[in-house]
């Protein structure tokens, strides 16, 4: 699934490819994949004759500028999605989902005057497309997180911390894979109480997640994490067992002995 590092991949095919190009087609075949009101006609309305002045990113959401300033269009790329501008694509790297480039899984798109095209491709058709979308609903960028931010994401709430983690209106963009890996990396259970996270692990929760996506990103992707994702392995830090464990309603793995 794209968490904040392949969605920012998308972003920078977009910005380097998709830009300044006059838009002459919308291609919006899926009602379903529209979303908040948004249709086929009123995609074709606001784009046709327009062109993407700029792609920008919130946590998981692209959001691309247009020469109108009344128009901007959201793009999430759900489970499996990827964004294709000519040769260039980024998005999920399709671990788990068909790598295949069938068209009918091209939920939405444009064609350029110059004969170019921007296609999202999204096998199990859980992204979306909307105009305008609200991005006041989503937290702080975690690629620019403070401690601050984070402090205030975790409150004195009484949710499991990978919980607060991961809803996108406390922190935009970590995901499953990169939550397991910064808490594995910070010591903390996954399913400690938020509140119970003191001043001190809270700066170094901090410092893990800042790490995280800072070394995820220069491998390559939020699967390319130092903890094993099986049960069958150690932990590499101590040695010890690796739990599986339903939390937030994920599949969550940790260390039994050095995540307290």
């Amino acid at each position: 699934m794209p968490e904040v590092l392949e969605v920012e991949a998308a972003r920078a095919v977009l910005s380097g490819y998709a830009l300044d190009r006059e838009i002459t087609r919308v291609h919006a075949p899926d009602g379903w994949f529209l979303k908040r009101g948004t249709t086929a006609a009123a995609l074709r309305h606001a784009l046709i004759g327009n062109q993407f002045t700029q792609a920008r990113r919130i946590g998981k959401q692209i959001v691309l500028d247009t020469s109108d300033p009344g128009v901007r269009v959201g793009v999430h790329l759900g489970m499996s999605g990827r964004v294709l501008v000519d040769g260039e694509e980024a998005g999920d790297p399709l671990l788990h989902a068909s790598n295949r480039r069938v068209t009918k899984w091209h939920r939405f798109g444009v064609y350029f005057a110059d004969g170019g095209s921007f296609m999202l491709r999204d096998p199990r058709r859980l992204g979306a497309v909307e105009l305008d979308p609200d991005e006041s609903r989503l937290g702080p960028d975690v690629l620019s997180l403070t401690p601050g931010q984070l402090d205030r994401a975790l409150g004195s709430r009484s949710a499991p911390v990978k919980a607060v983690l991961m809803d996108q209106a406390r922190i935009a963009g970590l995901g499953n894979l990169l939550t397991d890996e910064a808490l594995w990396r910070a010591s903390i259970d996954p399913a400690r109480i938020a509140a119970t996270i003191d001043a001190d692990e809270r700066r170094r929760l901090h410092r893990a997640i800042r790490t995280t996506v800072r070394v995820l990103g220069r491998r390559g992707g939020s699967h390319t994490g130092d903890m094993p994702r099986d049960v069958d392995m150690a932990c590499p830090r101590d040695g010890g067992a690796l739990q599986r464990r339903r939390i937030a309603g994920r599949t969550t793995y940790s260390c039994s002995v050095h995540q307290i």
